[in-house]
């Protein structure tokens, strides 16, 4: 008995661990991405064209150095071999050319980048997880808290009461609060910079809200199974810390499969043709004339803590359920 105790206890701290861990990495840079090349000197760049990922969005990831240069986009199009128009407001200020790095925006200058090759404003990516990530944190927190406690009664009440709040929450927000509303109409204005039409853009509006509405009711659905399961099934309640815990392997999945879809869906108008190609996931590559560079940052190291962390409670939880049955 004393320890069976010992071991709840420990169970407890792993996973209170990893809850924190994974919430950390909610408000954390998981993954970088950076583009050097000729036109953007180190002295200016330091760090490339850098962006960091977050499960909420993506976010400008360069650093402020002295004194920037106005050569970025002038020296793109020398190098492509295109009289083009400047894409960049913030590179490009009449004939301003030092001014302060930090006004830098890497995550335009990103698109700017991509917009020469034809491919989507980073914005369109991955646009239903980024929309409901917080949601789906606090559904898995949920799920955590059910995972510590040892007996099943309670494990249903915490989910129960946690799974509610965590529905009602979702809808108020994305739909009473408009803020699905608001995200779609911003959808519509980043995608009308790739192209611009009407029709096109309307239709992927509303597939993007219908993709919402229907990976919201997926949610709530996955709720009710996960609290039949647990009501049914003792072993279960092992589930409540296992999918949590590949929180990183369900990143890099969706990381990848965003990756192929921007890298094998350009449009044919890009100032530099560019075929269909598969961008780096993790390491170095060569596009052109830029090298790509592509990490986990310390936010998925969070991830891997807590990944750990919850397979060691889990491995001990799964020994008490199976010496429970003998």
């Amino acid at each position: 008995m004393q320890d069976q105790k010992q071991q709840n206890r420990l169970i407890t701290g792993l996973t209170l661990v990893a809850l924190v861990a994974l919430v950390a990495a909610y408000f954390s840079p998981i993954w970088w991405v950076s583009l050097t090349a000729p036109n953007y000197p180190k002295d200016a760049f330091p760090d490339g064209i850098r962006i960091h990922f977050h499960f909420n969005g993506v976010f400008n990831g360069c650093t402020a150095v002295g004194k920037g240069t106005q050569m970025g986009n002038e020296t793109l199009q020398a190098d492509l071999g295109q009289d083009t128009p400047r894409f960049n407001p913030i590179l490009d200020k009449g004939k301003d050319v030092n001014r302060e790095a930090k006004s830098l925006d890497c995550v335009h200058e990103m698109n700017t980048i991509n917009h020469y090759v034809g491919m989507y404003p980073i914005d369109t990516g991955s646009p239903v997880e980024l929309r409901l990530s917080k949601f789906i944190f606090g559904w898995f927190a949920v799920m955590l808290l059910g995972f510590m406690a040892t007996q099943r009664k309670t494990q249903l009440k915490i989910l129960g009461a946690g799974f509610a709040a965590v529905a009602v929450w979702m809808v108020v927000d994305q739909i009473v609060m408009g803020q699905l509303d608001a995200f779609a109409a911003h959808y519509y204005h980043e995608a009308s910079t790739f192209f611009n039409q009407p029709d096109v853009l309307a239709r992927w509006k509303a597939n993007l809200m219908l993709a919402t509405k229907v990976s919201m009711a997926g949610i709530v659905a996955a709720m009710a199974i996960i609290m039949l399961g647990v009501w049914k099934i003792p072993r279960f309640s092992l589930l409540l810390a296992l999918v949590p815990a590949f929180m990183p392997v369900f990143f890099v999945i969706d990381y990848a499969g965003w990756l192929w879809f921007f890298g094998h869906n350009m449009h044919p108008w890009g100032a530099f043709t560019v075929k269909p190609f598969m961008p780096t996931v993790f390491g170095e590559g060569k596009v052109a004339q830029f090298s790509t560079f592509s990490y986990p940052y310390w936010g998925y190291g969070l991830l891997l803590v807590a990944f750990g962390c919850l397979m060691m409670a889990l491995l001990l939880r799964r020994r008490q359920l199976r010496d429970s049955d003998s």
